[in-house]
Order: structure tokens, then sequence, then C-alpha cells
């Protein structure tokens, strides 16, 4: 999933679920900085101090992407949770959509609610939670079943971009396209392009075991928000069963399959802000108000209020530590990504018979 489900849909989740506007951005800006979270290593500061920060992702094109250890410490635990399902490696390590292992990570974040960075857990579990729908039946390991061919959908530039680039590979077969456009991105569904992250698209293919997928985004994306609005109900109320909540109930539920079924643009951005619009003159009942705008990097980031950084390429300056550190949203953001790493790849997956770290 992109911005405009990460941001913009857990965000107004989160408010139909109860919470206040500060509460909601803090989940729904957790929930986006996942994918933008791509900095990792030891922040020095001026008085000596260190702080160990974890990369939640790599950028599309990282050297890393092609390196499976280190797909299995990104990859699996933030983007492609593992289902468990099956009696190979390969078999559980695929991505299924609301499994035993996502409800298991879930829960712990909302067992988690009362710490300072509660709220930062919650938005990361969600992340990982809704990629289970839009990432379902890939894998964040190398896999035959992150090989795409025949790849067929009904979004004519998606369409135009295949033809393009098969009048390219004309003496070379579906399977060695697949492959390259999967060693070219190394993400789990590299192959299938940007067909699971939009929430309107059909799409079909036929993966590396010769199975044939067909895909409806529309009705998954719904049962991902639904869900993650019950989730938020969930972490609310201190009911870690929370697929007992009330969910969004049918007019959101209505309202939202409105919006995200005609919101066809390609770049993401522009659908957040087509959402946000829509959210802001009330199309969603209950609600008439805007999204907060969104910072990843820079400038007004979470980065440059808690250290004063503000160039995303400056490795060289070193903030003075600082109370306003510690009680940071950066701060309590990457403490929760290292703990949501640990309890996802040293906990939850081991019980569930998988160890991929």
């Amino acid at each position: 999933m992109n911005i405009d489900f990460h941001y913009g849909v857990i965000y107004i989740t989160s408010r139909l679920a109860g919470m206040s506007p500060e509460q909601a951005e803090v989940v729904a800006h957790s929930c986006q900085y996942v994918d933008d979270s791509t900095k990792p290593g030891i922040l020095e500061f001026a008085g000596g101090e260190t702080y160990d920060r974890f990369a939640s992702a790599h950028k599309m094109f990282d050297y890393k992407n092609a390196v499976n250890a280190e797909n299995r410490v990104v990859w699996a635990p933030f983007h492609f949770l593992p289902g468990g399902q099956g009696n190979t490696l390969e078999e559980k390590s695929i991505c299924r959509p609301d499994s035993d292992i996502a409800r298991a990570m879930v829960k712990r974040a909302i067992e988690g609610r009362s710490a300072n960075n509660g709220l930062h857990r919650l938005g990361i579990a969600l992340h990982v939670y809704v990629d289970t729908w839009a990432h379902q039946g890939f894998s964040g390991t190398i896999s035959k079943h992150n090989i795409v061919k025949s790849l067929e959908g009904d979004d004519h530039d998606h369409a135009t971009w295949l033809a393009k680039l098969k009048g390219f590979l004309t003496d070379i077969e579906d399977r060695i396209e697949s492959d390259f456009l999967d060693a070219v991105s190394g993400l789990g569904h590299g192959a299938a392009l940007h067909f699971p992250d939009m929430p309107w698209a059909k799409w079909k293919y036929t993966n590396g075991h010769g199975l044939n997928i067909e895909r409806d985004n529309l009705p998954d994306f719904l049962q991902a928000a639904d869900m993650a609005c019950k989730v938020v109900q969930g972490f609310l109320h201190g009911n870690s069963n929370y697929v007992t909540e009330a969910g969004l109930g049918t007019e959101a539920k209505q309202a939202l399959k409105s919006i995200l079924s005609g919101n066809q643009d390609h770049d993401e951005h522009k659908r957040l802000e087509v959402l946000s619009a829509a959210f802001s003159k009330g199309a969603i009942p209950r609600f008439k108000e805007d999204i907060p705008k969104y910072i990843a990097k820079g400038d007004g980031s979470w980065k440059h209020a808690a250290t004063g950084i503000t160039d995303v390429n400056d490795g060289e300056t070193k903030p003075a530590w600082s109370d306003k550190f510690e009680n940071s949203d950066y701060r309590k953001f990457h403490d929760a990504i290292k703990e949501h790493r640990f309890v996802v790849t040293q906990e939850i997956l081991p019980m569930h018979n998988v160890r991929l770290a």
C-alpha cells in the first residue's frame, strides 16, 4: 500500500475509531514512516552520546534488496509478514491476509498501549497488518512466489508500460522479464509493479510455481480498513481481542469505498490529496476536517523536531542530546521499530515455527 492508505486511510479510520486528531496523526505518521525510515546506524551527538537506529525500509534500488539476509530482517517483519502456513520455509514465509501471526503481532501492540511510544508501536503494527492484504501471496524472502509471469490488469498506463518492456525484450521469455523486474526492485511484489498497492486495481498473473492468481484489490483494501478500525478501537478500549470491536460501520465503509474506487491517479501523493479533500468536505460521516500534512524528511519532519537536522543528506552534523530528543516522536518511533522487530522475529515467528532472523 502507498501513502494514501498508510497515512490517509489510517488517519481516517483512527478518527472513526474514537481517537483525537493528535493521537490519529501520531498513529498515521508512524504507519507511513515505516516506508520512509531508510536511515540506519548510529546517530552521534555533540557530547559523545549515541543512539542506534534501525531502517524499516530500503530505497527501491538499494543494493541491500539483493541480499536475502537483509530481506529477512527488513521486508519480512515490516512489509511481507509471513503467514506461517505450509510445510517448507518458503511456504511459511508467504504473506497471508489477517493471518494468526498478524493477529498475534497486533495483540502485542495493543498490550503495549500504556508505553510512552504505544501510539507509535500501534502505527507500525497497522502498517504491517494492512499490508498483509495488499502483499498477500508474495514473500519478504527470495521465492518463486515473487516471480510474476503474464501480468494483466485493468489499468491502461501499466498495460502500456508492459507492452513497451515486452517490445524491448522481444527475444526473451516471460520468465526472464519477470526475473529482470524482480532483480531491479528487490521487493516481494516488484515484478507485479504497483498493482498490489492501487486500491481500485483488478489484475492477474502466474507465479513462479505456475499458479494462476487473480486479485481484486478494492474488497481487500476495504476489509483492511475495517480491521484497522477494529484494532484502534481495541487499543483505545484495552481489548486485545480486537476482532470483537464494531469496526467502520456500514455508512463509513460505503463512503470509503466510493472514494477509493474513484480515486485512480497513479501518483500516490495526488491520491492522498483527493482523499484529504473528501474528508475535509464531509464525505466520511461524522467528520469534516483536514488531514494533517505529512512531512517525511527535512524541515518540519520528526527528525528535524528531534535533532534540528534539516538536510536529508547531512551525515556530519552532530546535534545536542537533550530531553527534547528523548521526548520526541522520532526517538519513540525508532524505539518502537526496534521493539516491533524483536517481538516479530524473535518471539512471534518462532512460536509459529518460522525462523528468519
